[in-house]
């Protein structure tokens, strides 16, 4: 079975549409871990893309504030301005979809989905310190992890050994292969399909092949100036639009 994880899409259709152009007939089932929507400027395209095709789909917190379930005025003014379009936006079956996402920690097929952390929805996993608790309180070998745009991941030995997983030479369209190890843990991040945030400007996205036991890392370019256009004629902020092509 090979399973397409997505996450972070945030309302960029055309970076979606691109990921799933290049990995179609290639796996069997697709998850999603959240953040379909905020920032981007065609929320209910992808929402509808996204149930359409998804076999689990857990909640973000930008999914949580454009349905009214997280106070915006915790997010910094661009999100919160993004956040107060993107309600408007929605249609009453997509807003009343969101509300109704699971929280995750979810297990799905042996192995494990959540948003932020297994520990805490919202909580950014950045380096060791936050990876390292959190596999203390694993349940499954194998945890995707999304909310910092950033592909990667991080493991550990049966030995404690602790490892940072990089994905800073994906080639556009070929994937980077980790094998997985039967002794170790895996927290393991696709990146962010619609707003990178590792400096690369390029959708992200990764497939878990379990017969294979290994995940593949995917880059790909998209119609980058297509999201800008949208985004600009929706009156979204500039710095929003700016930060697509940095990938920051």
């Amino acid at each position: 079975m090979r399973y397409l994880v997505i996450s972070d899409i945030h309302a960029n259709l055309e970076a979606l549409e691109r990921c799933l152009e290049l990995a179609e007939g290639n796996y069997s089932q697709l998850v999603c871990l959240g953040d379909l929507v905020g920032y981007g400027p065609d929320p209910n395209p992808v929402v509808e893309r996204t149930r359409e095709l998804a076999r689990v789909i857990i909640r973000g917190n930008h999914d949580r504030a454009c349905a009214g379930l997280l106070d915006a005025s915790e997010f910094n003014p661009l999100a919160r301005l993004a956040t107060e379009w993107t309600r408007h936006e929605l249609t009453l079956e997509n807003f009343e979809f969101l509300r109704r996402l699971p929280t995750g920690p979810v297990t799905h097929e042996g192995f494990e989905i959540v948003h932020g952390s297994p520990l805490d929805e919202d909580e950014y996993i950045l380096g060791p310190a936050q990876a390292l608790a959190n596999f203390r309180a694993m349940s499954d070998p194998l945890v995707f992890f999304g909310h910092t745009h950033r592909q990667g991941g991080f493991l550990l030995s049966a030995s404690d050994r602790f490892e940072s997983i990089h994905c800073s030479r994906v080639l556009d369209d070929k994937p980077k292969t980790l094998k997985l190890l039967d002794e170790h843990v895996y927290l393991i991040n696709p990146g962010s399909v619609g707003q990178p945030r590792d400096d690369d400007w390029r959708a992200a996205f990764a497939i878990l092949d379990r017969e294979r036991n290994e995940v593949e890392y995917f880059r790909v370019p998209y119609d980058l100036a297509k999201t800008q256009a949208k985004m600009r004629a929706a009156c979204l902020p500039e710095v929003l639009i700016h930060r697509l092509a940095i990938g920051r």
